[in-house]
């Protein structure tokens, strides 16, 4: 029976959630995490939110990432999710459909927690102190290099909400050039933390 990880919060706690973790994906993909965390910790420290709760959240954001698609499509069914979600693809699954497999498989239902996995990958037009730490360290994280990650970082120190409109203008943009669909969720998030009044 896992621990409570919420609850318990613990050294020990976080390791036994990081063996779990560790045990469904790659490599490459839990030393991602780790640097996630890692980034989110930090965030969460300069900017009060529960560290506790951010690490938990940075290390199972990635959780379902190297699931099937036959995995999200049974979450979908079961769960009673919007149909379009098979639409779409892991890059949205593993975030949106993902947080329903670390509630079922890992018991954490803390619901800031989830939600926060929920949205790391898309943003949210309303967003907790918890999301913006997880959405910015997931783009941050120390692995991370490309083109303007250095400037996302220095925003990241300075506001976290600044940091947040800097990820989301770039993500789109990037997805623009690919000319690749873009999610719903993603507009919102544009819209309400980018877009200037008009």
């Amino acid at each position: 029976m896992l621990i409570d990880f919420v609850a318990n919060y613990s050294e020990e706690a976080r390791q036994e959630l990081v063996q779990h973790v560790k045990s469904h994906m790659s490599e490459k993909r839990f030393k991602h995490v780790l640097g996630v965390e890692k980034a989110a910790m930090q965030l969460a420290k300069d900017n009060g939110v529960s560290v506790e709760k951010a690490s938990i959240a940075a290390l199972t954001h990635d959780y379902a990432k190297e699931r099937s698609q036959a995995d999200f499509f049974a979450v979908i069914d079961s769960e009673g999710l919007d149909p379009d979600l098979k639409e779409w693809s892991n890059a949205i699954w593993h975030g949106v459909v993902g947080a329903y497999l670390v509630e079922r498989e890992l018991g954490i239902n803390d619901t800031d927690i989830l939600h926060a996995i929920t949205v790391h990958t898309t943003g949210a037009a309303e967003m907790t102190p918890l999301d913006k730490v997880i959405y910015v360290a997931d783009y941050i994280e120390p692995g991370r290099d490309f083109p303007g990650v250095n400037k996302a970082r220095a925003l990241a120190k300075e506001n976290l909400d600044a940091a947040v409109a800097y990820e989301t203008k770039q993500t789109l943009a990037f997805l623009i050039e690919k000319e690749a669909r873009i999610y719903p969720k993603t507009i919102e998030t544009y819209n309400r933390w980018v877009a200037q009044k008009q």
